[in-house]
């Protein structure tokens, strides 16, 4: 009997590390599950995450603030957050870092019926704009005011839910909306040519939007788990913007009530948001030092600080691979 135990404990030795126990490791989202989630979900399924000895747990997220906020404290190791909201977050004492940009392009933008007659910003003055209280484009609305040229003070916010947008716009109950560009084509069905649009980054107001963010302190500790999550992720984003059918129905099979067309409208949508000169040149996910510093600059304006910190370090490209860009 000590011979046979002697055997087994040295063949245990022997076997390789991935079967080894893996690290567990949450990565919280910024909202319900969908199109823009789809390469955490097919990496899961492809075993990429597995076979790199990382456990990962998917959660369902309620917004960027609770996903900077659990990041900050150390109660979920990754989430994706608004950066805008992330950098808000780390004035306040949130230790978190950006470890890849999702969207590096502001998803931010308003819409209207051109049959109200407007035609474009200008025509904003007098109008009601309809979004939730809390909405980020509120908040940055006297950036895009005084970008635009018009007074921040020459529209009225009406309270309406998300769910509530776009029968608010169909019954004049409202004359413009926010919205984020990955349901745009929802919009476009709904109002055909009727519909009006402007995208924040094509008026030059373009500060990065979702992105993976890790606790620091985890961070430190396990850079190797960190660089494992970071380039399996991107290539899986890199996979999806190949191909999204494998990605939507990896997805669907773990989340319901999904439209399958609909999701792959909003993926075309996200892959744009996902395209600039950094991610294209540099590495898909790379963000940019001087827009980084222009972030922190807006966001301290607009949104306010509790305490400055060096933007250089709350952001890093280091566990990105560079032979994986996004294609133009």
């Amino acid at each position: 009997m000590k011979l046979r135990a002697i055997l087994v404990i040295a063949a245990a030795a022997l076997l390789p590390a991935a079967s080894q126990a893996a690290e567990k490791v949450n990565l919280l989202l910024n909202w319900v599950p969908t199109a823009d989630h789809s390469p955490y979900y097919y990496a899961k399924a492809q075993g990429w995450y597995e076979k790199a000895g990382l456990d990962v747990s998917i959660e369902t997220g309620r917004g960027s603030g609770v996903s900077a906020q659990r990041v900050g404290a150390g109660n979920t190791q990754f989430a994706i957050a608004d950066m805008a909201t992330a950098l808000v977050a780390k004035s306040k004492g949130a230790d978190l870092v950006a470890v890849m940009a999702v969207y590096a392009n502001s998803p931010q933008g308003f819409y209207w019926l051109k049959s109200s007659g407007i035609t474009g910003p200008k025509d904003f003055p007098g109008k009601k704009i309809g979004n939730p209280p809390g909405d980020a484009s509120r908040v940055m609305w006297p950036a895009f005011a005084k970008q635009v040229g018009i007074a921040p003070d020459s529209v009225t916010f009406v309270n309406v839910t998300p769910q509530a947008k776009v029968a608010s716009l169909k019954s004049h109950a409202i004359d413009i909306t926010s919205d984020f560009y990955n349901e745009h084509d929802l919009k476009v069905r709904e109002f055909g040519p009727d519909l009006g649009f402007v995208a924040w980054r094509d008026i030059g107001i373009n500060p990065y939007g979702n992105a993976i963010i890790v606790n620091g302190g985890y961070l430190k500790k396990n850079r190797a788990v960190v660089e494992n999550f970071v380039k399996i992720s991107q290539k899986a984003f890199a996979a999806c913007v190949a191909d999204i059918g494998p990605c939507l129905k990896a997805l669907m099979a773990s989340v319901s009530g999904l439209d399958e067309a609909n999701q792959r409208d909003q993926w075309n949508r996200i892959k744009e948001l996902m395209t600039d000169p950094t991610t294209t040149s540099v590495a898909l996910g790379a963000f940019n030092a001087e827009r980084m510093k222009a972030d922190y600059t807006m966001v301290k304006a607009y949104f306010g600080m509790e305490k400055d910190f060096d933007i250089a370090k709350t952001y890093t490209n280091d566990f990105l691979d560079p032979s994986i860009k996004m294609t133009k």
